[in-house]
């Protein structure tokens, strides 16, 4: 089995996060800016030797390669974001690409997924809508691509390159445009694309454009926690409350309901298996025969 850690490449500065988040924002001031939950939570967490690194730092790659290897990862699969030719964060990957010495494999999801802000009224301001454009935008994103597609270092499946759609759900580009990047793909010299998807509620089995996905990834912890709610009766009490909770202004967005039995979720997520045989389960921890790789969190 191939372990896979989805990489989150939100530790360096940029000017979309400073200018609707503060200045200086990176992941690393959600870290220290944490509150505990309940009793005995520790929080904040520090990093070990107070490392805060930032990944646009050859160095750091270097670091988190070493260590990465050191403890059995196979590869990264890097959060792409791309709407209508706007990017964010994509440095770190462009950084990897120019550095051949960062020799670890890898692959992208492209989390196409609007960036929004919730209010503590719990109104929803969209930050930057996800956008999925026209032939001519598509082919701009894969020509983006085709350079880490042809990349030595980037995981492939039978020559083709992987990627990852992270949620196909409702999107209605998607199977024009997965049809045109295996075209152009081929027209390239790669033998096609070999895609994936990353949400657990898209049945590739059953939905429209289902068929040209390769497969899914099972997506943890959400799955275990869907399976913990139907099963725990205090989980449904409290849910009860915290609905009866938000009907009262003194109490809007009190966090009643924000905390899960680690030891639970474990549990249930051992036990699970995936939901076929062309499902890769999202877990360092689930063993299973039926698949070559397994996808896993790093952040």
């Amino acid at each position: 089995m191939k372990i896979i850690a989805f990489y989150l490449p939100q530790y360096h500065e940029i000017k979309e996060n400073n200018e609707w988040w503060g200045e200086g924002f990176t992941e690393w001031t959600n870290l220290k800016n944490s509150q505990p939950c309940f009793k005995g939570h520790n929080m904040p967490r520090r990093p070990l030797n107070d490392n805060y690194y930032n990944l646009t730092d050859v160095k750091t790659m270097l670091w988190q390669k070493d260590l990465a290897k050191k403890y059995g990862i196979y590869g990264f699969a890097y959060y792409h974001y791309w709407s209508e030719g706007e990017m964010l964060l994509e440095r770190p990957a462009e950084i990897m690409l120019k550095h051949p010495e960062v020799d670890m494999p890898f692959c992208f999801s492209w989390a196409n997924h609007p960036w929004i802000r919730v209010r503590a009224d719990k109104t929803i301001e969209i930050l930057r809508p996800q956008k999925y454009g026209d032939e001519k935008d598509w082919k701009r994103h894969f020509d983006y691509l085709l350079p880490f597609f042809k990349d030595k270092r980037y995981i492939k499946e039978d020559g083709r390159p992987v990627m990852i759609l992270y949620n196909p759900l409702g999107i209605k580009e998607f199977p024009e445009m997965m049809k045109k990047w295996q075209e152009w793909a081929k027209n390239a010299g790669l033998p096609g694309i070999f895609f994936l998807h990353q949400q657990t509620e898209f049945d590739h089995s059953r939905e429209p454009g289902g068929d040209l996905f390769e497969g899914g990834i099972g997506y943890q912890p959400n799955r275990a926690v869907v399976e913990y709610i139907r099963k725990s009766l205090t989980f449904k009490l409290e849910a009860l409350g915290s609905k009866i909770a938000d009907r009262i202004p003194a109490f809007i967005c009190k966090q009643t309901i924000k905390h899960y039995s680690y030891d639970d979720i474990w549990k249930i997520i051992l036990k699970q298996q995936p939901k076929g045989k062309n499902w890769y389960p999202k877990t360092t921890a689930e063993r299973q025969k039926l698949v070559s790789g397994s996808f896993c969190r790093l952040g």
